[in-house]
């Protein structure tokens, strides 16, 4: 008999055995990111074609900074984001004079108005998590990549109070989520990464901030997912973090799927590379590596995936060899 998504999901979380492993990609949706009802559409429309296990909502990285004055937009990226063409700090001082945002207006309200959407389409059958970045992360996104390192390590103080007003937006922006229907959210790491800076860089300017938002998280939210973005990560940093879920570029980077099974007691979500093969390969390669992946796993706290966003020309054979593939080998 099979299992509801969600008993899928949750007997996966938990180490337990499942009618199957659980499955879901997702992607960016240009244009559309830009109207709650035009996302909505799209996403809704993408789950009804491949039925994944739980939808993961997936606005313009600008969402969450937008309303601090930052302009965006897509000039033809395939991975479907969004470029900077107006930064909100453009000197350190800028990140004093930062207010704390309401959500029940701008960028953020439209973001709820899209969750009571997706609530009225998906119910409880098919779980959905929003998108959440990290305070470091947004404020890369509020004064560009190099900057934030620059002023990280030369006004630090002034940073800090940045770092402070993004999270405390960030915790008002969750607190408007509670009876938004989703459950939990995925939460986006940047800059824990040895390749962008130091651990004890991370453990002073992202660890701290990220804890505070995690463990404000509702109670009932039981699908929280942490995505370690880029190269190198911090893995055993974050490994003790409150969420049920862990997703990084397994098949690009370090740890593979095994040794992070042995780092986090949640599960684990990759196990098919988002470009080679998902974009750039063929059917029969992407079904290779996803079942290479479940049985690195064992089958068990193991959730098939991309370790990031699928590409907006991914084929569409190799999406349905990765749906498909779950099922023939339950």
């Amino acid at each position: 008999m099979s299992m509801t998504k969600r008993e899928r999901l949750e007997k996966t979380i938990h180490g337990e055995e499942a009618d199957r492993v659980p499955v879901a990609l997702w992607r960016h949706w240009p244009g559309d990111d830009q109207r709650a009802a035009d996302l909505v559409e799209a996403t809704v429309a993408f789950q009804r074609r491949w039925d994944f296990d739980f939808v993961k909502v997936t606005p313009a990285s600008s969402f969450q900074v937008a309303d601090y004055g930052v302009q965006d937009r897509w000039v033809g990226n395939v991975e479907g984001t969004r470029d900077y063409v107006r930064r909100a700090v453009e000197r350190s001082l800028d990140w004093t004079e930062l207010r704390v945002l309401d959500p029940g207006r701008g960028a953020l309200s439209r973001q709820l108005d899209a969750l009571r959407m997706f609530k009225d389409v998906f119910g409880t059958e098919t779980p959905f998590i929003q998108t959440v970045f990290s305070p470091l992360a947004q404020a890369k996104n509020i004064c560009g990549k190099e900057r934030l390192i620059e002023y990280m390590r030369t006004a630090p103080d002034r940073l800090m109070t940045g770092l402070n007003t993004i999270t405390e937006s960030t915790l008002r922006f969750i607190d408007s989520m509670r009876r938004s229907g989703v459950s939990g959210i995925f939460y986006a790491i940047q800059h824990a990464s040895y390749g962008i800076m130091s651990e004890a860089e991370y453990r002073e300017f992202g660890r701290p901030f990220d804890l505070r938002i995690l463990e404000a998280l509702p109670e009932d939210w039981w699908l929280n997912v942490l995505h370690l973005h880029g190269a190198v990560p911090m893995f055993d940093l974050v490994a003790d973090y409150p969420v049920q879920v862990i997703n990084w570029h397994d098949r690009e980077t370090s740890p593979d799927l095994a040794e992070g099974k042995l780092k986090f007691s949640g599960a684990v979500s990759g196990g098919i590379g988002r470009w080679d093969p998902m974009h750039s390969g063929t059917p029969v390669e992407v079904r290779a590596q996803a079942r290479q992946a479940i049985e690195q796993t064992s089958a068990r706290r193991f959730i098939l995936s991309t370790g990031c966003v699928i590409m907006t020309t991914t084929p569409t054979s190799n999406i349905r060899a990765a749906r498909e593939v779950v099922e023939s080998l339950a």
